[in-house]
């Protein structure tokens, strides 16, 4: 685990500066949304298109797109709809309609002309590559990683952690000291070892930019990624970490059950953030699975 204060789990690393100024881009996608998009690395390189979390935004992706990766595969972040920079409409069938989400990664990958990138999901981006996949199917990516990936929400709230299940009435509230507390102890929740400050404020802060009706809306659905994850002839990488409690641990289970071709990587003490509590080898392992389903794969 990477340690830099104490215990604290931190992105600090060194970087080429050439490589960590972003390229940005505003993509209209599904019903002209704005989407807020960064890319980093090699332009002609195998395309990585990282999809965040529940209240997250591009910046989770520090200790990838500011890190070796971008020496060898063009790095993309996105703002998922309501989040971080991308569009924030109130209206919760933005939100409901899994054709939306399908087309916004659709999008992204036409409009920045991507050549059969990687997915990669973390927590609540699994729910949006599955709709991608539902509506786009699998022609145009190479592989999929699972990051604490959520691919199944009900009104029983199945596989979903004890800590994301504390927070998030507090969370979708109006009333600000309330939805600071909420979203305080979620981001405290993240990790297995306490996270450092800055990585910590910046989770919170970018939180406090998604309005609570629309943290209300993106856990009011009904999902049910069986169907997708049965019919999956790709790499599928399942990134877990033991000690999740945000997406538990079985929600992997599940998927490597349903899913023919999902292969398990587990990580030991480790809570909801693999890509931060061991950058090292989450970065070894993307870069692995890129490298074979480039390999493996037919690109344009």
């Amino acid at each position: 685990m990477n340690s830099t204060q104490g215990h604290a789990v931190s992105t600090t690393i060194g970087v080429n500066v050439e490589q960590s100024v972003p390229r940005i881009r505003m993509v209209s996608g599904g019903g002209d949304l704005q989407l807020h998009v960064r890319e980093w690395g090699q332009v002609e390189g195998p395309s990585v298109l990282l999809l965040h979390g529940w209240s997250g935004n591009h910046m989770c992706w520090r200790g990838q797109v500011d890190s070796e990766l971008a020496e060898e595969f063009r790095m993309v972040a996105v703002d998922l709809r309501g989040h971080g920079m991308s569009g924030r409409p109130l209206d919760s069938a933005t939100y409901h309609d899994r054709a939306l989400w399908a087309a916004d990664v659709a999008a992204v990958i036409d409009v920045l002309e991507l050549d059969r990138p990687t997915l990669v999901g973390w927590s609540y981006g699994g729910f949006v590559i599955a709709d991608y996949v539902r509506e786009h199917g699998t022609d145009d990516i190479s592989a999929i990683n699972l990051v604490g990936g959520a691919v199944t929400l009900n009104e029983r709230f199945d596989h979903i952690g004890p800590a994301f299940l504390a927070a998030a009435p507090g969370a979708t509230q109006d009333d600000l000291p309330t939805k600071i507390d909420a979203l305080r102890r979620f981001w405290r929740s993240m990790t297995h070892e306490p996270m450092a400050e800055v990585d910590l404020e910046t989770g919170l802060c970018g939180s406090m930019v998604v309005p609570p009706q629309i943290l209300g809306a993106l856990i009011s659905r009904q999902i049910d990624s069986d169907d997708v994850l049965g019919r999956l002839t790709l790499p599928v990488l399942v990134t877990h970490g033991r000690h999740d409690q945000i997406v538990l641990p079985s929600m992997a289970e599940h998927v490597l059950h349903v899913c023919p071709t999902a292969e398990p990587s587990w990580y030991e003490a480790t809570g909801h953030m693999p890509f931060l509590e061991d950058r090292t080898r989450f970065n070894r392992e993307l870069t692995e699975l890129a490298r074979r389903a480039t390999t493996t794969g037919t690109r344009r």
